[in-house]
């Protein structure tokens, strides 16, 4: 009996695609082809500027701003998008044509429950009534195990964790039961668990109702977890494709080869200086944020020169709150921040301009960190006046030199504009933005969390030189584990806002673990399609992933 094709859903012939710069035209897609079946996943990988997410735009019959689709066919069902009419186009989006942004949280709007804007689409389209509507998305946030089914779309985005909110994202892409949902990196930003809990959901809800995807990331491990077939693409070329087993395998190309490769960066650990003063000094702190409840409980750990100290924890362990008590922007209740064995004022409005300089911070988002509208000169020239006071020649050449410094050229990059920057060089500006103010300390906030894999190696090799050569000391918070074993020295893991267990990096990854420790451990995704489908049956969760429940049971047991 001969087993039926899947029907072709959407099918992409030499496209091409131009942005506009420098008063010109040039090609960013140059002639991709894609065929996607109803059902089937697709991954699209490749690093920063591959066109990934202008291909997946595209499947939507859309071109961002600065853009134009030029020549080449993109046929949905029997559409040719190319052609259609804006209305045409956009009857289709948001019912049969659903996307799932990279950041829930930008993508919500804080003004709304969740529950309203999820019904808005069924209701636009009159797909359904208000009441059936609201029905159906408690029915769905069951399905994808969200807490509280049936109270959950009554909260405001902020009210909500970020892994809940990339569910609810998810729920209300499938809101109109579409027949196609583009995942643009759903995972990037959560922490190893909860991106457990959301990828479950996302296969869960893609296999129920037989839902054709592409799936856009640049995390190997997890598109090997979802994807029936991967393409690689290449500063808008396309390098392979193969189904998921084959290619993992044995990718035939020497570019797939060496993402295959990337991570094989590692600092040698480096040892405590005997009998040295702490340059960081933690001590049991306390803290929380007006009118709410504790959110560090009893926090002590220490930081040494030239040292990294590497932070983990799921979202809401405390990590970032942490790095606010230090610099200063979040007094602590109880305890103290020492600075070289002597207290750093708790309010950062108290500290003087010397001890502002030694305590800068590298923010994870560089997109958003960056203004702009500011150029690049006056974005690192900035704090270089502030706490050095110069001016003139002094400053430029100041500002040349943490362009060097950062591996950026200063005749190329001095003038410029943040969006004209890639991702991984606007993170670069980021840390030459940190190193203006001559620090000693460095918080390290999720820097590599947005980038892909080989952009990431190269910043963290960028962080490894500049600490050797400026004796620099890193606390680095992370989700990463594959970046902590890169780059730290020792490891604090955190979890309900307490140190459940730290020590030097090399006994760290090694048994015995606290019991969070082995779940963090254990939830980092690896390059085998059945890694999933296994870790889920190991901790007892159903076929229709229930991670949720299972790691709020590990954490109970845990507390």
């Amino acid at each position: 009996m001969s087993v039926k094709k899947k029907e072709v859903l959407l099918e992409i012939k030499d496209l091409k695609i131009q942005g506009y710069s420098d008063e010109t035209w040039i090609d960013i897609i140059k002639g991709v082809d894609l065929t996607l079946h109803k059902g089937e996943v697709m991954g699209l990988i490749g690093e920063s500027g591959a066109g990934k997410s202008t291909i997946g735009a595209a499947a939507m019959g859309y071109a961002r701003d600065g853009t134009r689709i030029s020549e080449g066919s993109i046929e949905f069902d029997g559409m040719e998008l190319t052609t259609a009419s804006e209305s045409e186009k956009r009857a289709l989006r948001g019912s049969r044509i659903a996307y799932v942004a990279q950041s829930a949280a930008a993508s919500f709007n804080p003004a709304h429950k969740l529950i309203d804007q999820h019904t808005e689409a069924p209701l636009q389209y009159r797909i359904k009534k208000r009441l059936e509507a609201q029905e159906d998305a408690i029915e769905l946030y069951q399905r994808l195990r969200l807490p509280n089914p049936s109270e959950i779309g009554f909260r405001y985005p902020h009210q909500v964790s970020g892994g809940q909110l990339q569910r609810a994202m998810t729920a209300m892409a499938m809101s109109c039961r579409p027949d196609l949902i583009i995942f643009d990196e759903p995972t990037t930003a959560l922490d190893v668990t909860t991106q457990i809990e959301v990828l479950a959901a996302i296969r869960d809800i893609v296999e129920q109702f037989n839902t054709a995807a592409l799936y856009i990331t640049h995390d190997l491990a997890v598109v090997a977890q979802m994807a029936d077939t991967i393409k690689v693409l290449l500063k808008g070329n396309e390098v392979e494709e193969a189904p998921t087993e084959e290619m993992l395998d044995n990718p035939k190309d020497d570019y797939t080869k060496s993402l295959w490769a990337v991570r094989s960066f590692q600092s040698p650990q480096k040892q405590r200086p005997e009998g040295a003063i702490p340059l960081i000094s933690v001590k049991n702190v306390d803290a929380a944020y007006p009118s709410g409840p504790k959110i560090l409980n009893d926090v002590s750990f220490d930081v040494y020169e030239g040292m990294t100290v590497a932070v983990v924890g799921e979202s809401g362990s405390g990590k970032s709150t942490t790095a606010r008590v230090i610099t200063g922007l979040l007094p602590p209740m109880n305890g103290e921040v020492l600075f070289k064995g002597e207290p750093f004022p708790p309010d950062y409005r108290n500290r003087a301009r010397e001890q502002l300089r030694q305590c800068q911070m590298i923010y994870q988002m560089a997109d958003t960190a960056l203004n702009p509208k500011v150029r690049i000169s006056e974005i690192i020239g900035r704090p270089a006046q502030f706490y050095s006071g110069l001016q003139g020649a002094e400053l430029k050449n100041r500002v040349d030199e943490l362009l060097d410094l950062i591996e950026l050229d200063p005749s190329k990059f001095y003038n410029r504009f943040p969006p004209e920057l890639s991702g991984g060089q606007k993170q670069r500006i980021g840390i030459a933005r940190a190193l203006a103010a001559n620090p000693t300390f460095i918080v390290c906030d999720e820097v590599t969390s947005a980038l892909d894999q080989l952009v990431a190696e190269g910043i963290l090799r960028l962080l490894d030189r500049l600490q050797s050569e400026l004796n620099l000391a890193y606390m680095f918070i992370t989700h990463d584990l594959a970046t902590v074993r890169a780059i730290s020295d020792e490891v604090i893991v955190m979890q309900h806002g307490k140190v459940v267990e730290q020590g030097a990096k090399d006994e760290m990854f090694k048994p015995p673990h606290h019991p969070y420790t082995d779940l963090l451990l254990s939830s980092v995704p690896e390059m085998d399609p059945n890694w999933l489908t296994t870790l889920l049956e190991e901790r007892g969760v159903d076929n229709v992933g229930d991670a949720a429940s299972a790691k709020m049971s590990n954490s109970a047991n845990m507390a």
